[in-house]
């Protein structure tokens, strides 16, 4: 209950700041061009707080449905104004003005990625080597030549350090080519070139959860011993008398020497009642545990009983890589970061209406909600890059070429440039029957990957 609770309200902070920023940067540059603001609101619907301030009374309210905002700008089309205010209408001003009222706001949500990157890297972001664990006979991985403990040194000549650097730049790769080429570096220090073929096989490798699996290798992880930490109160562990210190020796009778075996062996087993046997202050006690099953992200069932390990001081020592810079190296560093998702970004969007890319990452407020949980819950830098690619995204979003959206009407303002005047009523009132059903269907489609990755 409590992770719902965080998941919520991480929601509600990620979505009213990055609409207050993206709804700002329309608001502040229609002041600086001499538009009348009439309204400026965050969310939709019935306004719960409301207030009007400053010369020309700018109502600013806060509104029922948290799910996006709007700032009303002074229009003909829209009502009679005041002759006095007719030079402050929207559509009486230049079309450049007006484009860069419509840009502004997806440009806020790209400065203010920069901002989040930068903190992050002035923060220093943890992460962890590239190395690889165990593969699968005859998957792609294998095939390419890869072997446990490998490390990614280079991904198509570009540099990587960490798992998160190396994913992102192996989709980023795979979607310009489908025979990604790389560096690794062997257990033995040896260097190594390759190539995965990843011909027809992107989509299925860019659903949700799908991509090691896809590839056919683990992460690799160092061996933790099999000793409990922490028993979750009411859990199955507790319920059947585990402790913490306790040493697990067998389940089933099997021997379990790696806290990863207990892992595998309960996840394998939901709703089964097992034997384990404990090592307790020397001593060796026989448990009976009904483990428990949740939910998997792929559908499935898993077991689990509520325990995590004792970690041994030093363990990752030497497996983590964390980026932290200065207040001046950061910005750079942000900056490409900043581009170089947005290009992955339009890429994934682009290659998803070619079907080479699996519409299944199409996420709507659930998945956002869950992300934005678990990125606070695992610490400052992770909500930081949550925040900068939600941020990301809204700016995209916004400026493609949808009727309803910035990039629209950014399309409208440029083929009045081109003719001399605006496109005839009919044309846009077509236009934006046609963005509303197009909005719809993806509303739809994402909450069906929502609803679907839950049940």
């Amino acid at each position: 209950m409590n992770m719902i609770i965080i998941s919520i309200l991480s929601f509600l902070v990620t979505i009213g700041l990055l609409v207050a920023i993206h709804e700002w940067g329309h608001y502040i540059v229609a002041r600086l061009v001499g538009v009348k603001v009439l309204r400026f609101s965050i969310g939709f619907g019935k306004p719960l707080y409301s207030r009007k301030l400053g010369p020309d009374e700018t109502e600013y309210c806060i509104a029922a449905i948290p799910l996006g905002g709007y700032v009303k700008l002074l229009d003909e089309r829209e009502g009679d104004v005041d002759p006095a205010d007719l030079e402050r209408t929207f559509n009486r001003q230049t079309i450049m003005k007006r484009i860069a009222i419509l840009v502004a706001g997806p440009a806020m949500n790209f400065f203010f990625a920069i901002l989040a990157y930068w903190l992050m890297f002035v923060y220093g972001v943890p992460g962890v080597k590239p190395i690889i664990g165990e593969v699968e006979p005859s998957s792609i991985a294998a095939k390419a030549g890869l072997r446990k403990q490998d490390q990614f040194i280079s991904i198509a000549g570009r540099s990587v350090a960490t798992w998160e650097g190396t994913i992102l730049t192996l989709i980023d790769e795979m979607l310009k080519n489908p025979r990604v080429t790389f560096e690794v570096l062997g257990k033995n220090g040896d260097s190594r070139l390759g190539y995965l073929e990843l011909e027809g096989k992107i989509s299925n490798l860019t659903e949700p959860g799908n991509f090691f699996t896809g590839l056919g290798f683990e992460s690799w992880t160092p061996v933790i011993p099999p000793v409990i930490d922490v028993v979750s109160p009411g859990g199955s562990a507790a319920l059947a008398g585990m402790l913490p210190g306790d040493i697990i020796l067998s389940a089933f009778n099997e021997n379990i020497n790696s806290w990863t075996e207990w892992t595998q062996f309960i996840r394998a087993r939901p709703n089964e009642k097992v034997d384990v046997a404990v090592q307790r202050d020397g001593l060796i006690f026989k448990l009976l545990i009904s483990i428990d099953s949740k939910p998997e992200d792929n559908g499935g069932i898993i077991g689990f009983v509520g325990t995590s390990p004792v970690i041994p001081e030093n363990l990752f020592g030497d497996f983590y890589a964390e980026q932290s810079y200065g207040l001046n190296q950061a910005l750079p560093v942000a900056i490409e970061r900043t581009w170089s998702m947005s290009s992955l970004t339009l890429r994934m969007i682009t290659r998803m209406f070619t079907g080479d890319v699996s519409i299944k990452n199409i996420s709507g407020p659930i998945n956002i909600a869950q992300y934005a949980g678990y990125s606070v819950s695992t610490g400052f830098a992770s909500f930081l890059s949550f925040l900068a690619i939600i941020s990301l995204s809204l700016g995209i979003l916004n400026l493609l070429p949808i009727p309803m959206l910035d990039g629209g009407q950014i399309v409208y303002q440029t083929i009045e440039a081109i003719k001399g005047q605006p496109l005839s009523e009919q044309a846009q009132l077509l236009g934006q029957k046609i963005g509303i059903v197009f909005l719809m269907l993806i509303m739809t489609l994402a909450f069906y990957n929502d609803l679907n990755s839950i049940f």
